[in-house]
């Protein structure tokens, strides 16, 4: 709804106005303002602006004349009504033609008509579409906020938001991915994730200049297909565009310019997708404190009832009839990156919360891939993660799923190094419990054994198991530690690592020549260690018996070495 060049030559006061120039143009050209205007005309004229004038300073000058009513021509005035009879009597040839080529309105007054009276007339009709525009503005304002209220998805709200602007657009996220659209076809659509890919979209040009509005500031123009798309930030507290309103504009939208009405709906729709998005992300992390609470009470059996958790897990969208296979992940050095890359983040604990679910986004897409189901969670600093095991499927099952992570983390999280342990299915309800203890068993043993960033299933663990439950027996206790304590004594004072010695040589079967060349050792060095380790122990590395007892103590006391710190 606006007021054009025609409306106000339809006034009964314009009867005797005559259009020089242009004339077909005048239904299609919008007017936003009027006034009068002399010479010099400068920067005194805005676009779209009715200009008044009895041309007094031109003089019949012809120059003069030509060069002011350029000046209104490239302020983007609607038109220019000249009062004929005093100082122009005549718009010369050459200045009608130079608007004509230009689709410019020239238009002639009569000397006797009133500047005064045109103006009111047209204030009185701008006045009245702006209480209009306002009053519709206020009306779509009231509408999204009751779209809010009733909780509607946001493919109807970008539904409400087209037919208000009669326009197709989308609603993106901060990256340009479609998260609603309005008009949009199928080929559309696909033609908008190319221009994404090509990073055409989101524009990240600088603010527009000459247009003080803050919300006209934000806008950006691109196009696409031939036709003209504006994007709009949808903001939140940070300032930081949280995701877009992209509007195709029409064929016949000219230079592509926004009306004060769409201008209007557009930043009531802006407010209202950023209201719609801090909802549904309280939502979703309240959603998410559910599910990881759910896990770690299913990795812990804190459920009382196999019905209490059966109801839990149907609310949150899990199946607990489907057979899983616990996980428990271990982040290495997270303390380690956080001192090294803090980037405004007030505590660890908040950066690591960030990063955890980063590490749980890609389980998901992991799962996804392989379609299987998943749940997830995070307590005392192990990633809980229960993977549906299919009907017939091995090993290979866990170790797809873990490398299919471990490629994605590698691009995405490179630095991170995560451990893993892979538990055993058991069936029945209490199997949740045993299959996530069973893999944090398995990481604790592969930890110890090969170090961070390695994988241990507990199916491989036997031997290892078999020793912590030694090392955890009295008796087993002191003849580990008068076994082990004067060589881990001797490794501290000299620092030799006569243990790791000893596994070397074992590993090589009393090879000295392999044992040597594995250690990187000269041969006399290694046999001085090996007597010294026969020395300090009481033990001979030839006889079976007591080969066998050192192995066994060096295996258990590196299996529980926590436990022997005091030694």
């Amino acid at each position: 709804m606006q007021l054009t060049v025609q409306d106000v030559l339809d006034y009964e006061l314009l009867e005797g106005a005559v259009v020089r120039t242009a004339k077909e143009y005048a239904h299609a050209q919008p007017v936003h303002w009027v006034s009068v205007m002399e010479m010099p005309v400068e920067n005194f004229v805005r676009r779209n602006e009715l200009v008044l004038t009895t041309a007094m300073g031109c003089k019949n000058e012809l120059e003069t004349f030509r060069g002011f009513v350029q000046d209104i021509i490239d302020s983007g005035a609607a038109a220019l009504m000249i009062a004929m009879g005093r100082h122009v009597f005549e718009i010369p040839k050459e200045i009608a033609e130079m608007a004509e080529e230009q689709a410019f309105l020239l238009i002639e007054l009569p000397w006797e008509l009133r500047f005064s009276t045109v103006i009111e007339e047209v204030m009185i009709d701008l006045n009245d579409l702006h209480r209009q525009e306002r009053q519709r503005s206020e009306q779509v304002q009231q509408d999204l906020l009751k779209l809010i209220l009733a909780d509607a998805e946001l493919e109807k709200i970008a539904a409400y938001i087209r037919r208000e602007l009669d326009s197709a657009l989308l609603i993106t996220d901060a990256h340009g991915a479609v998260q609603a659209a309005a008009g949009f076809s199928r080929t559309k659509l696909e033609a908008w994730e190319q221009q994404v890919g090509k990073g055409i979209f989101p524009i990240r040009q600088e603010t527009p200049k000459g247009n003080r509005d803050p919300m006209i500031q934000k806008f950006r123009s691109g196009e696409m297909g031939g036709r003209k798309i504006v994007q709009v930030p949808v903001l939140q507290v940070s300032e930081e565009a949280q995701g877009y309103i992209f509007v195709e504009l029409p064929e016949n939208a000219g230079d592509g310019r926004l009306d004060v009405f769409s201008v209007h709906v557009l930043e009531h729709a802006a407010t209202t997708i950023s209201l719609w998005r801090s909802r549904q992300n309280a939502v979703e992390e309240t959603k998410a404190a559910l599910r990881m609470d759910f896990v770690r009470e299913l990795a812990n059996g804190e459920f009382t009832s196999k019905e209490q958790a059966a109801s839990r897990a149907r609310a949150l969208g899990y199946d607990l009839e489907l057979p899983y296979i616990g996980l428990a992940g271990s982040p290495e050095n997270f303390r380690e990156l956080f001192e090294r890359k803090k980037n405004g983040y007030s505590s660890f604990t908040e950066w690591s919360k960030s990063m955890v679910a980063y590490i749980e986004e890609e389980v998901h897409y992991a799962a996804h891939a392989m379609k299987r189901a998943v749940m997830t969670g995070y307590a005392d600093g192990y990633l809980i993660v229960f993977l549906e095991k299919p009907p017939e499927s091995g090993q290979e099952n866990q170790i797809n799923f873990l490398d299919l992570i471990d490629r994605r983390l590698g691009n995405l999280l490179p630095e991170v190094v995560l451990s893993w342990g892979i538990g055993d299915h058991a069936e029945g309800f209490e199997g949740f419990s045993d299959s996530f203890r069973h893999a944090k068993t398995a990481l604790d043993i592969g930890r110890k054994k090969k170090g961070p960033g390695h994988r241990m299933d507990y199916r491989d663990t036997r031997a290892d198991r078999l020793l912590l439950q030694l090392a955890q027996t009295e008796g087993m206790q002191d003849i580990i530690q008068s076994t082990i304590e004067p060589l881990v004594s001797y490794d501290q004072q000299r620092q030799m690592d006569l243990i790791g010695t000893f596994s070397a040589y074992n590993h090589y079967q009393g090879n000295v020549s392999q044992t040597a060349r594995a250690l990187n050792l000269h041969r006399q060095s290694l046999l001085y260690r090996l007597r010294k380790i026969e020395s300090l122990t009481g033990l001979s590395l030839i006889d079976p018996d007591d080969l066998f007892l050192l192995e066994l103590c060096v295996r258990t006391y590196r299996m529980g070495a926590a436990e022997y710190d005091n030694i």
